[in-house]
């Protein structure tokens, strides 16, 4: 009897152990540091694009800069997955984040001699580090959250990520509040970017890799050991015949298209520096707003994993409409040739309507980004796959982004682009809508391309091999 008392205390121990969601090694401790190194990095990106020309007030560097860096960033994006699952998420992460200093120390050197060869190097640079990056951050989002839960952690990292949005932008707001006809924000906003982004780096060494990551229930997120070149250069060509990949094209496509617009021709072209700043704080507060919201919705509002599904992309498409028509009533007042004078914040009723619309954007962008993330991972299971997945969507993604910066670089009226963004926006709906009714399952277990998840063997402790770094887990 004692014997029997004994292995029952051990494994109640067990299971207390694996039960604490705050555990180093738990989904909910791994997303978050993802979600802060996140902050650091594409977070102070965000921050930086969004005040409009990188700081500039002629976007010309800014515009050439981020073509350069989409183009690499659609083609590491693609192959970022296959790459993570050679390197490892932790390697991968680590060596992406550099790329953000490097990148912005470009524009700090263009502050001075106004040479736009080392921002579009770097630029280039930064997208094969964007690419990989997201490639491992959404193998991590997509795979380690319990199947029932993917939309709460999905508005997690959201959260976490766009505050770094919220804190860059208050950077330039508070250095360069008194510098109401600056031409560019000073060197201090640059250098501030910098010393974030640092700290991302540094922050990224704390990320497991899957294997060692254990959920509560004793389940590990993946058994999938590191991959091969050979293995994922064939993987990644199939995506490209993937019918689930190619629904999602559209709004690959559309995601981050929009951003030249919005960023340049309607924070750029409307608002005065500070004021710029002090927008992108509050767009990308809406941002987590959003992202909780829908998170919520994703999870819980219906039984029935698919309805929700049904649900979240009509909320997006109602709201996709109202938005983008409030956009279009607001681009009728101004173009290229006919620029206003710029708003201050302090200018009282004429600056509200433009803010709030700016501010709604936001709201739109996590929304619509925290549903196409939900459905890629109710797709699969394993982080090896979504790694492809989600690369797949980042180099769509970015191609798009290409085009559009450079569809701006060449002074592509304002109104066309609105509705061309607007169009896109609308394409993706239905698809979406055809994808989750086709493939995504209410039934966790009965979704193609899952593995069987490994559980911890039941002892009074389980060892967990990290094979990117040599820890050894307890748990």
């Amino acid at each position: 009897m004692s014997s029997h008392g004994d292995e029952e205390s051990g494994t109640e121990t067990q299971l207390s152990s694996k039960s604490n969601i705050f555990r180093y090694n738990s989904p909910l401790v791994q997303v978050s540091l993802t979600g802060f190194v996140c902050f650091c990095c594409p977070g102070m990106f965000n921050a930086l694009s969004g005040i409009g020309a990188g700081g500039q007030v002629d976007p010309t560097a800014s515009d050439n800069s981020l073509t350069a860096l989409y183009t690499t960033f659609a083609v590491f994006g693609v192959l970022g997955g296959g790459i993570c699952n050679v390197l490892g998420t932790r390697l991968t992460l680590f060596c992406s984040c550099f790329t953000y200093v490097l990148y912005t120390g470009s524009f700090l050197y263009y502050n001075h001699h106004h040479d736009q060869f080392f921002a579009i190097v770097a630029g280039s640079l930064l997208g094969v580090g964007a690419g990989l990056l997201w490639a491992a951050q959404g193998a991590i989002m997509t795979s380690y959250p319990p199947p029932a839960r993917k939309g709460t952690y999905i508005s997690l990292f959201w959260t976490i990520f766009n505050m770094g949005g919220v804190i860059g932008g208050l950077i330039p707001f508070i250095l360069n509040f008194h510098r109401t006809t600056a031409a560019s924000v000073n060197d201090a906003t640059y250098i501030a970017f910098m010393c974030f982004m640092s700290a991302g780096a540094i922050l990224s060494l704390s990320i497991l890799p899957p294997g060692s990551v254990v959920r509560n229930d004793g389940t590990r997120c993946t058994n999938i050991k590191y991959s091969s070149v050979s293995t994922e250069g064939v993987e990644i060509v199939k995506l490209f015949m993937n019918w689930k990949m190619l629904l999602i094209v559209p709004a690959a496509w559309y995601s981050n298209f929009f951003y030249t617009y919005l960023f340049n021709n309607v924070n750029g072209a409307l608002f005065n520096l500070r004021t710029r700043g002090l927008n992108n704080m509050f767009y990308w507060a809406a941002e987590m707003l959003g992202s909780v919201g829908i998170g919520y919705l994703m999870d819980f509002s219906f039984q029935s994993r698919r309805n929700r599904g049904f649900v979240g992309i009509g909320v997006a498409a109602l709201l996709g409409t109202v938005i983008w028509g409030g956009g279009f009533s607001n681009q009728l007042r101004y173009s290229h040739h006919d620029l206003q004078e710029k708003l201050d914040f302090a200018s009282g009723g004429d600056f509200a309507g433009p803010f709030l619309l700016y501010l709604s954007f936001g709201l739109l962008d996590a929304i619509f980004q925290s549903i196409v993330y939900w459905i890629i991972g109710c797709l699969a299971n394993d982080s090896e796959t979504l790694s492809r997945y989600v690369g797949f969507y980042k180099g769509v993604q970015s191609a798009g982004a290409a085009v559009a910066w450079q569809v701006d670089r060449h002074k592509v009226s304002f109104m066309s682009q609105l509705i061309v963004n607007w169009s896109l926006s609308t394409v993706s709906y239905p698809l979406l809508v055809v994808l989750v009714m086709l493939a995504v399952k209410d039934d966790i277990n009965t979704e193609k391309g899952n593995v069987q998840e490994d559980t911890i063997p039941s002892t009074n402790s389980a060892s967990v091999n990290d094979n990117n770094g040599g820890l050894d887990i307890t748990t």
